[in-house]
């Protein structure tokens, strides 16, 4: 998206990205990794120090990532930029998230990401959570550190709620003319799958409704498994996995709600691309998530740790579920419009604006 937006402003753009070259000699997988890290760690920056030298003085060297971190000593003392993402992984090697732990050569691994990105000094993050993060980890004040929030990379928009079922339903086999619940991430201990599910038992418990919970992702990992075989409503417990963008945007243009309980964030997508789609959200009461629903949310508690605090959790994040699908057909309409404004912020033409503004102060003498 960078690279195209850019581009068509006027800019010319050159991608650099290590390609696969030890890596493909036919070795045993654990060698074969090791391989890939010659290619990118020591035959990389080789291939980046010929280059750099037939670069123009005032280029623009621009990593996509913070994770990225181990190159930006090649490029520090010429003119760059760093986008950030999220530092989750940073923070758990850190021992600051309770719900990982990382092994050594994992901590040692992210200090060598660490000590790259801070040789950086302009930075682009996006929420205001992960600048936060970022100067906490870093050991200087950056020359630069700016919030762009995420434009949205596809076309998200309102589409007719009924066709979009109808249509999901044909591409998945399922019975949705009444509406789901919807749900969209993948395995990882923050996207809190697990909560989704314990919200969705505690709303089915108590609720003469009938709606299927959907799970749009990677197809649950082991311990998810279990918890939806024990589930007394697995039967309406869909996992949607390996679907296309264009099936995406129905299932969030045909959802009665997403239901989007993280733990943790760095940005938030399915929150912005869900209401672009007219489509309500709950969501945790915590930066970053507070930051992309505005003031168009649902708001419940982080899911907590004890299992008696979770039963309580659940109930309360349910009520909230069957408050939004009570709503009458006026009250539903002000939330959607809500949050069809709320998604203009994340535009795409609005982010590479002041993305190119940030790069110009930066090549600016």
């Amino acid at each position: 998206m960078l690279a195209k937006g850019i581009e068509k402003r006027g800019h010319q753009v050159e991608i650099w990205a290590p390609k696969p070259m030890l890596h493909r000699i036919p070795l045993p997988p654990y060698l074969r990794k090791w391989l890939g890290y010659i290619d990118q760690f020591l035959l990389f920056p080789a291939k980046v120090r010929s280059r750099l030298m037939r670069c123009a003085d005032d280029a623009l060297f621009v990593f996509t990532d913070n994770g990225l971190g181990p190159w930006v000593p090649l490029v520090a003392n010429r003119r760059h930029a760093i986008h950030c993402h999220d530092f989750l992984a940073q923070l758990s090697a850190l021992g600051e998230v309770a719900e990982i732990r990382v092994g050594w050569t994992g901590r040692l691994y992210q200090a060598y990401i660490r000590r790259g990105y801070a040789k950086g000094k302009n930075f682009i993050s996006v929420s205001s959570r992960t600048r936060e993060e970022l100067h906490r980890l870093l050991k200087t004040s950056p020359r630069i550190s700016e919030v762009v929030y995420n434009g949205l990379n596809g076309n998200f928009c309102v589409q007719n709620p009924g066709l979009a079922r109808a249509r999901l339903g044909e591409a998945t086999g399922l019975d949705l003319t009444q509406g789901y619940i919807l749900h969209v991430g993948g395995n990882e201990w923050y996207k809190n799958r697990r909560g989704v599910i314990e919200i969705y038992n505690a709303w089915r418990d108590g609720s003469h409704l009938r709606l299927p919970l959907l799970l749009v992702g990677h197809k649950p990992s082991a311990d998810l498994s279990v918890l939806h075989t024990q589930s007394p409503h697995k039967d309406d417990i869909h996992w949607l996995s390996g679907i296309d963008d264009d099936t995406l945007r129905l299932a969030y243009a045909g959802a009665a709600v997403l239901l989007f309980p993280s733990l943790a964030e760095g940005f938030g997508w399915p929150i912005a691309e869900a209401m672009a789609c007219g489509c309500p959200v709950i969501t945790t009461d915590e930066a970053p998530m507070t930051e992309v629903a505005g003031e168009a949310g649902f708001l419940i508690p982080r899911r907590p740790e004890s299992q008696q605090a979770i039963s309580v959790w659940s109930l309360e994040a349910a009520k909230v579920v069957d408050q939004i699908l009570s709503l009458p057909a006026e009250e539903r309409e002000k939330i959607i419009l809500l949050g069809l404004v709320n998604a203009q912020r994340f535009s795409t033409e609005q982010h590479l604006n002041q993305v190119e503004k940030i790069y110009q102060r930066i090549v600016t003498p």
